[in-house]
This record gives structure tokens, sequence and C-alpha cells, in this order.
């Protein structure tokens, strides 16, 4: 009787060690590299040039906004901007759709201008119209953030 536990015990130990080194096995695969998609580079790439123009506008950088945009994208900013002390805009991406060429961004934005001493704040909903390889900002419809309020 003492014999049959002890080889059972052996057993039990034997068969213990085989599926802890099966379970270590199959875990030591290689895991799987997500390749990142197109419309996500695309979307990546949209809302940096976003918020580099936006910065520009901010800095009154206008070289660094015709850097950025085609000549539509420029004069629709340049004929929108007033000069003012400062600001701070914020963008909230909602919505990004890729089509051929043309990439539309739709933001949330909020902004705060400071002129002598007043302080301006106003909100709004923006489509970014980008066109372009590498893209360039081409329109805003909708609110056009780059507009000092009136």
């Amino acid at each position: 009787m003492e014999r049959c536990s002890r080889l059972s015990a052996q057993n039990l130990f034997l068969i213990l060690i085989c599926c802890i080194l099966i379970f270590s096995a199959a875990s030591c695969g290689k895991k799987e590299v997500k390749r990142v998609s197109e419309d996500s580079i695309i979307a990546t790439e949209a809302f940096g040039l976003i918020e580099k123009i936006r910065d520009a506008y901010i800095k009154g950088d206008l070289p660094a906004i015709e850097r950025n945009t085609t000549k539509d994208g420029f004069k629709a900013i340049a004929a929108a901007k007033r000069a003012f002390d400062s600001a701070d805009i914020t963008f909230s991406p909602v919505w990004v759709e890729i089509e051929n060429d043309a990439v539309n961004v739709n933001v949330s934005w909020k902004g705060i201008w400071q002129k002598a001493g007043r302080s301006i704040e106003e909100r709004g909903m923006a489509v970014f119209v980008l066109k372009g390889r590498p893209l360039k900002f081409d329109n805003v419809l909708r609110a056009n953030p780059f507009r000092f309020p009136e």
C-alpha cells in the first residue's frame, strides 16, 4: 500500500512538472505586433498640423502659418486675424473623415483672447479641411477659431 501511494505521489509530481513545462512553452511565443493603419497615421498627422497652426497663430508667426497652409488656407486665416495681446485656444478633436486626398477634422474649440486689458471668451465647432501630401491646411468651415471675436 505504501508503494502505491509513493507511485501515485511520484506520478502526480511528474504530471505537475509536465503541465508547468507545457504552459511555459506555450506562453513563450512571440507576441504579434499590430501594424498601425494608414488612416491612423493620417489622423495623427492632421492633429499635429492643426496644433502647429494653432501655436503659430497664438505667437503671431505668419511665416509658420504660411508654410503649413495652402494659398487659400493662408487667406482664410490671415483675413480673419486681428491684433490681440495674447490668446489661449484649445482644440478637442471630435471626428476625422478621410476621403481621397482631403481630410476633414471636426474640432470643438474654446478660446480666450486678451486685448487692451479686456478678456473675450468664445467657443465653437470647426471643420478643418486639410489637403495634399504632406497635409496642408486649406480651409475652415463653421466657427473659425482664428477669428478674433468682436
